[in-house]
């Protein structure tokens, strides 16, 4: 499966209490549930007025759906096209350049 990033613009969503998050949350996993395909939903972080979710799945278009089902925005939805921490440091200099 793709990693993908979905930005959705909220309004005040910083304002968000625990409970309203665990709505948001069972909504979420109530579509994951219902979709016929591999979904994962892997966290979500809340900054200012916007929510940013790591998902995977196999394309744009299912997590289009499962933001269409669930009544929540996607308003940017970008695939993953790599990862890298702190741990990827250990790797300078070490990389092969590519054929």
């Amino acid at each position: 499966m793709k990693r993908f990033i979905i930005e959705r613009e909220i309004p005040g969503a910083s304002n968000l209490t625990p409970a309203e998050l665990a709505d948001i949350a069972k909504a979420s996993n109530d579509v994951v549930d219902g979709l016929d395909v591999p979904y994962r939903w892997v966290n979500s972080y809340v900054a200012g007025d916007k929510i940013y979710c790591v998902h995977e799945t196999e394309d744009p278009e299912t997590v289009l759906e499962h933001a269409r089902r669930g009544g929540f925005p996607a308003n940017t939805v970008a695939v993953v096209a790599n990862e890298f921490g702190p741990h990827t440091a250990a790797m300078a200099g070490t990389a092969v350049a590519e054929a």
